[in-house]
């Protein structure tokens, strides 16, 4: 009988062990905030993306809204497309312009909007045109070094 009642707490506890993986990985796939909730589909050109990924945050005054639901190319005006996909209870003027940011120094990116002040909102297939680019680190320091070695030939 003993045996029977270690056998069953040893099951549990692999049980309770294997749930807690799963969570983990869902967490860390970004994949945890799965809802039911009714959204509607917007678009963002957007000149570089940096490394913003599909099922990335949607954030506005650092309240999630939304998630990253597809990014594609558009080979005409040779810009990234992204689709984000925006809860129905967040609404958002016509004129709402977005950013891809990055949380803390090398954290992943995320799209923040910022709201602009036309009475009109924005609606299921519309697109926003105010962009902001992601900034790329490597981007930075390489004119850093650039504008340092321009300066070094100067002083000569």
């Amino acid at each position: 009988m003993q045996r029977k009642a270690l056998d069953l707490w040893v099951g549990m506890f692999v049980l309770i062990s294997a749930a807690a993986m799963v969570f983990l990985a869902l967490r860390a796939g970004n994949l945890s905030s799965l809802t039911l909730d009714q959204t509607y589909a917007v678009t963002a050109k957007f000149d570089n993306i940096g490394g913003l990924k599909s099922r990335a945050a949607v954030r506005s005054a650092g309240v999630l809204v939304g998630r990253v639901t597809d990014i594609s190319f558009d080979d005409k005006s040779f810009q990234a497309v992204v689709t984000l996909s925006i809860d129905t209870k967040y609404r958002f003027p016509k004129d709402t312009s977005a950013k891809i940011l990055t949380a803390g120094l090398l954290g992943e990116q995320y799209i923040g909007l910022e709201a602009g002040g036309d009475m009109n909102n924005l609606a299921a297939g519309d697109r926003i045109k105010m962009t902001q680019s992601a900034v790329v680190l490597e981007s930075l320091i390489s004119q850093f070094l650039y504008s340092k070695a321009a300066d070094g030939k100067e002083d000569n």
